[in-house]
């Protein structure tokens, strides 16, 4: 993947803090949460390659978790970004945690990251991409009625957000304009299934959000996250669905906000002479 085809907005001043969003969903989506980060942060909100503006590799290339960290990581070469803090939803999350492993990242802020469901519901997930290939036959047409159709919305806002009964969700609908053959989303939809975090260090802070009201990845699975990276600072987000940058932007913002700032100190307090050193 081409990190130079890879799609941002840059806004603010400060350390740089690269934003990730899950999968079949673009840069847009953390808008309310960077507008509250801007005044300490270089906030870069990123497509990643296959959605928004990005496109996606050629058929044939490796697309899945991995060759997708790399390609933010190349991506963060190119601009210059030396260390930056990263947050991520979902897949975006497991970017963003790989590159905490890789030593990439300044301090890592995941929020119901994949990679930690349980067999059964990895199975679930498998089911689900079966189901989404088989919807990418239809007629786009077709599918767009569907979706509009008051029990898919309803099923929508259920699955998508914490509250599917507040006025801020009645716009939540599918969207199915990915489900074609061949696009980004089914691509990834079975490598996403598949993929498992391994446990391996991280030597940043991190922080693992997970919404209390996530109904498309449980919050049982921030258990198996907290045994895989145990120095993590657990977080559970209250009234939240898979989605919280939706649903609560204002404490998505401070979560991020407090692992960069302890990743700050940190790097502050090695930066900063010995004290009594002087001579």
């Amino acid at each position: 993947m081409d990190p130079t085809l890879i799609s941002c907005e840059r806004r603010g001043a400060g350390r740089p803090l690269i934003l990730l969003h899950g999968l079949g969903d673009r840069r847009q989506c953390w808008r309310a949460v960077s507008a509250d980060l801007l005044r300490e942060y270089e906030v870069v909100c990123v497509d990643l390659p296959g959605f928004g503006s990005s496109p996606a590799p050629p058929a044939g290339e490796s697309y899945d978790v991995h060759s997708l960290t790399t390609a933010v990581q190349e991506f963060c070469a190119l601009h210059g970004f030396e260390r930056p803090h990263v947050a991520g939803n979902s897949l975006g999350g497991a970017i963003a945690l790989e590159l905490g492993v890789r030593g990439v990242a300044g301090s890592v802020t995941v929020f119901s990251p994949i990679g930690f469901s349980d067999p059964l519901a990895r199975l679930g997930m498998r089911v689900a991409g079966g189901g989404a290939r088989l919807a990418g036959h239809v007629p786009l047409r077709y599918k767009e009625r569907l979706a509009d159709t008051a029990p898919a919305r309803a099923l929508a806002r259920a699955v998508l957000r914490g509250n599917p009964a507040s006025p801020e969700a009645r716009a939540t609908r599918f969207a199915v304009r990915g489900l074609e053959p061949g696009s980004p989303f089914l691509r990834l939809v079975p490598r996403v299934a598949a993929y498992f975090f391994q446990a391996r260090p991280i030597a940043c802070p991190v922080t693992i959000a997970w919404g209390d009201r996530d109904r498309t990845l449980l919050p049982s699975s921030a258990v198996a996250a907290h045994l895989r990276v145990p120095h993590a600072r657990m977080v559970s987000l209250i009234g939240c669905g898979h989605i919280p940058m939706a649903d609560d932007p204002g404490s998505v913002a401070a979560q991020i906000r407090w692992t960069c700032r302890a990743a700050d100190r940190a790097f502050d307090a090695l930066a900063s002479p010995r004290r009594g050193s002087g001579h």
